[in-house]
Parts: structure tokens; sequence; C-alpha cells
């Protein structure tokens, strides 16, 4: 399904958003579809925060510009994909996600939040997302991402 999402929208964007193909990720509620932007021409010896106020700038102009072609693709693959569309960009070092679902599971999760209850309950650590919940909230003190890692293996 992954390579389906990405084949999609890789056929849909216009080619000169992106430098590159965007990164398109899923879970059962939502699909985001993060493009990287080309990074910022600035002065040499411009400071880390006027490079980082420039770039974030790059990426709202970037998201005002193409909001009537992203809703369009965004229906377009909610009828097709029966989920929701998120959009995100990425400029150098900064990265917004704009758009984005949030679902309620005792609290509102964002995807990558979602993603781990998903596996917990995939790898039959917990029967909902509600008890993957709390079970997290018991184990915080351990090496989540090494740990999450292997269960997705």
């Amino acid at each position: 399904m992954a390579e389906d999402l990405t084949s999609w929208f890789a056929t849909r964007l216009p080619k000169t958003w992106f430098v590159g193909p965007p990164e398109v990720s899923s879970d059962g509620d939502e699909v985001l579809v993060l493009g990287t932007l080309p990074d910022v021409e600035l002065a040499k010896g411009t400071s880390a925060d006027g490079r980082a106020a420039a770039r974030a700038a790059r990426i709202d102009r970037f998201r005002e510009e193409t909001r009537e072609e992203r809703v369009k693709i965004a229906r377009e693959a909610e009828r097709h994909f029966k989920r929701k569309v998120a959009w995100g960009a990425r400029c150098g070092g900064e990265t917004k996600v704009f758009t984005t679902l949030s679902v309620p599971v005792m609290t509102r999760l964002r995807m990558s939040e979602r993603s781990i209850l998903d596996t917990l309950v995939a790898g039959g650590v917990a029967r909902s997302r509600s008890d993957a919940l709390a079970w997290c909230v018991r184990l915080v003190g351990m090496p989540q991402a090494d740990w999450i890692q292997g269960l997705r293996d």
C-alpha cells in the first residue's frame, strides 16, 4: 500500500513543487505528503536565526501558493484511499506539517504517535490504542525507539 500511495502522489504532484520525490507515509486514518523545497540562498554570514526564518518563510509561501492545487489533489486522494491527506514541507533544517489530522485516542495524537500505538496492537502487546497508550505511559523510562523498531521488524 505504501508503494501505491507513493506512486499515486508521484503521478499527480507538479514536478516543480519539490527538489525530489516527496516522502509519503500513512496509517489507517491519514496520509502525510512531505516534500523538500529548494534551500534559501542568503548572503554569507547570515545568522542561524535569520536562515531559519527565511526557510520558514519559504515553507509558508509554498503553503499559500499551492493551497488550491493541494486541496484538489487531497480531495481526489481522500476519495481513492478513504483517508485524510496532510501536507508538509521541509527547507534546510526547517520542517512544517500543515493540514494534519488529529485523532482522539484519550488525547489527540499525530500520525507518528498513532503509528507507535498501532504497532503495539499489531504486535499483540495491547488490545486497542487506548490499552497501548496506557501501556506506554507505564514504560516511559524504557528506550522506546530501539524497542519499537524491533517490534516493527
